[in-house]
């Protein structure tokens, strides 16, 4: 064998080795995913903070995995125009309630009226239904339910009024509406507004509204006890606050950081409903300490206030998926699996 033919085996084999360890780099220095997300609340917000503790057990996992890169709050985009920005891939992940585009997935309606827990539902199969349905109607899939078991009361400025039945009335009361309630307050007669969450303590000062609901907890932190003075009792509905994945940039991430992302997200929607409990304990306390007015319903009234606050949510759902036709089977089932009475 010649020397130059010596020299070109060699020169063969060190470029065949070469090709081997460049094909096998990318397997072995697998860049991080990168995801980027916005969050609807400020933060200085329970639900907020939940979610911001939540990406930062994420990001300490998922070192050489994938990394959550959060760009803001209402600031940064509208809280009512998350939801289309994410299924139009304008940002990776939100954090909102489901019923900023309940119009767009009407399933959301079921964790709206459920008496079932996130945990609940996550074990028997009711989860699986609701991502269905967001991947189907809404290019995004649904993480989780995070800092579920929150229900809402009303808080007025002015004493509250009850019907003939009991029933509390709105007649006359120029109440803040948000899409998650709104059927119900058609129902009890309120004159609504629909305002974000950033704008209620001035429309409150401002007396462009004199009611507003919100949930068990946060008021104190939103000041708005400045202004309102008493607190409907008993509560209705729940938080319906999740965790939505743009569909295609989901598609995109790595099989480890997919796992990573939906085994935490689990984990913090049974840890974040347990923190919850403890809240609510403490801001009725800091409301009442501060002089708010709780005003109960008679036990006979406050079953008919719950009855028309589910009904209205259930019969707003039916409406907008066809429940007595092509969309029977779903609605039978998330009523099954959230609310334990499929019809």
């Amino acid at each position: 064998m010649t020397v130059f033919n010596r020299l070109s085996m060699k020169a063969t084999h060190l470029l065949a080795a070469s090709g081997i360890a460049i094909a096998l780099a990318p397997a072995a220095a697998q860049a991080e995913d990168k995801i980027s997300a916005v969050h609807a609340f400020p933060e200085f917000l329970v639900y907020t903070k939940t979610f911001l503790a939540m990406v930062d057990d994420i990001n300490e996992k998922g070192k050489g995995i994938c990394q959550i890169e959060v760009r803001g709050g209402p600031e940064a985009i509208g809280m009512f125009q998350q939801p289309a920005a994410v299924r139009d891939g304008v940002v990776d992940m939100v954090h909102t309630p489901g019923s900023f585009y309940g119009a767009n997935v009407p399933e959301i309606d079921a964790m709206v009226a459920a008496n079932k827990t996130p945990m609940e539902v996550r074990a028997n199969g009711g989860a699986e239904i609701m991502d269905q349905a967001h991947q189907e109607r809404f290019n995004v899939k649904h993480l989780g339910w995070i800092d579920g078991g929150i229900k809402f009361h009303i808080y007025m400025n002015s004493e509250p009024k009850f019907r003939d039945d009991g029933v509390l009335d709105l007649s006359g009361v120029k109440l803040r509406d948000n899409p998650i309630y709104h059927a119900f307050f058609e129902s009890l007669n309120a004159t609504t507004s629909t305002l974000p969450a950033t704008e209620v303590y001035s429309a409150l000062e401002k007396g462009v509204v004199d009611a507003a609901a919100w949930t068990e907890i946060g008021i104190p932190q939103l000041k708005w006890n400045e202004f309102l003075k008493y607190r409907v009792d008993p509560t209705f509905y729940n938080t319906d606050i999740g965790v939505i994945v743009n569909l295609d940039a989901w598609n995109s991430l790595s099989p480890e950081c997919q796992t990573l992302l939906q085994d935490t997200v689990v984990e913090w929607e049974e840890k974040s409903y347990n923190d919850r409990q403890n809240d609510v304990e403490a801001d009725a306390k800091t409301l009442a300490d501060g002089g708010m007015t709780f005003v109960p319903h008679s036990d006979e009234a406050a079953a008919k206030y719950r009855k028309l606050a589910d009904d209205a949510a259930w019969a707003r759902m039916h409406e907008r998926i066809d429940g007595d036709g092509a969309g029977a089977e779903r609605y039978n089932a998330l009523r099954k699996h959230y609310a334990g009475d499929g019809m």
